[in-house]
């Protein structure tokens, strides 16, 4: 099959398995030359296939050497399909462990199930025995309450009242106006069930009842703050309201674990494309300007540069770094004020015609083309591929 990309809104259709593990490979390369730290050698992430977890996945595996068990939900490839990103990424992860014999297991399955918990204990066991590091790195639009069996689902809405600003088709180039309306109550429950702390909290008391943290044991989890011009659909609107709910539950899971001597932390990373982030009205315009000052400034990080320094700088070694709400603070390059402030005096004059030469758009879609394999220049798409890559650790590929 020859793989090309097919774009549908914020997503692509396709994945290519050569081009994700060129990806795979240079984030390994970039931890390799930045050089070895002390840090966790049992480690289980969370959302282990794609952005900030994958990374996280690599920076220790690449870094300290720890071996790993990754928790994802993705898709397998066929002779009709590709499989998805996600997938590719974590084949191409085990191989590159494997090359450097590193321990490397992975699940794939709902990670909000009991099922999926009950799987995940016995792999950790079997394999680790017990855990130094649980990052948590989840980012779905739905789950499935494992008690209630309710399906719930989140949604991008302000809060209070509708929100306008400026946002970019990221890729057709044009920048326009962008209203959404308020959320409901129900929509701001829904959201913080899904994207907030509840189902962190039951992977780390499961794990803690099991007795597979290990004594000192750190699990961390992701959040964002970002610029006041992105808070209305963002930090005030409903994601910020879960990513409230998720802070609240470090301080709390951070009670629990002191009893081991373990910690619990939220890190605030730096904005980046992601799949996620592309969904988000108004962040790609920021990311696009973003990208522009930080990289004349020398200070740009992409996923695998931000997840070394929040290891090796932060969590286990040098300064952690905490702000006033107890979080670690990765995102510090991003806010500046000599960044922001660029970012701030180009905004209002951003528009269609000039995109290009004003912000990093460019640099927007080769990164986002990046997500799903495109777009590497060592690597021939034309070329005939096999989109059925298997995982090993998984045996037979799933569905």
């Amino acid at each position: 099959m020859v793989i090309e990309p097919r774009m549908r809104g914020f997503i692509c259709t396709t994945a290519h398995p050569a081009g994700c593990a060129e990806s795979v490979r240079r984030q390994v390369d970039a931890v390799k030359r930045a050089g070895p730290f002390p840090g966790p050698k049992r480690v289980l992430v969370l959302g282990a296939s794609t952005g900030y977890g994958l990374a996280s996945r690599i920076a220790a595996a690449f870094g300290c050497g720890a071996e790993t068990v990754g928790v994802f939900y993705e898709r397998a490839g066929d002779a009709r399909r590709t499989a998805t990103a996600g997938w590719y990424n974590s084949a191409a992860f085990e191989a590159e462990a494997a090359k450097a014999g590193l321990g490397a297991w992975s699940l794939n399955g709902d990670a909000f199930s009991d099922d999926l918990k009950d799987q995940a204990v016995d792999l950790v066991r079997e394999r680790l025995g017990r855990v130094d590091l649980v990052v948590y790195s989840l980012a779905s639009p739905r789950r499935t309450h494992p008690r209630t069996g309710e399906t719930l689902s989140s949604v991008l809405k302000p809060i209070g009242r509708s929100y306008t600003s400026r946002t970019v088709d990221f890729h057709s180039g044009v920048v326009s106006d962008v209203t959404i309306e308020p959320a409901t109550e129900e929509e701001i429950r829904q959201t913080v069930a899904v994207m907030g702390g509840e189902d962190w909290a039951l992977w780390i008391d499961r794990l803690l009842a099991e007795g597979l943290l290990a004594p000192g044991a750190t699990t961390v989890a992701y959040s964002y703050v970002g610029p006041a011009l992105t808070h209305a659909i963002y930090r005030e609107g409903t994601i910020g309201r879960a990513k409230d709910d998720l802070e609240a539950t470090a301080h709390a899971l951070a009670r629990r674990l002191a009893r081991i001597g373990g910690k619990a932390f939220v890190s605030v990373n730096k904005a980046l494309v992601t799949q996620a982030s592309s969904a988000i009205p108004v962040v790609p315009l920021y990311i696009s300007l973003l990208y522009k000052a930080m990289k004349a400034a020398g200070t740009h990080e992409g996923c695998i540069e931000q997840m070394r320094r929040l290891f090796a700088e932060r969590l286990y070694g040098g300064s952690l770094g905490l702000d006033e709400k107890g979080r670690i603070r990765v995102d510090d390059l991003e806010m500046r004020p000599e960044i922001q402030a660029e970012v701030d005096k180009l905004w209002p004059t951003v528009d269609t015609g000039n995109l290009a030469a004003l912000t990093d758009i460019a640099g927007y879609r080769a990164e986002f083309h990046h997500l799903f394999g495109f777009g590497y220049d060592n690597v021939d798409y034309a070329a005939d591929v096999d989109p059925a890559v298997p995982i090993p650790s998984l045996g037979e590929a799933a569905p």
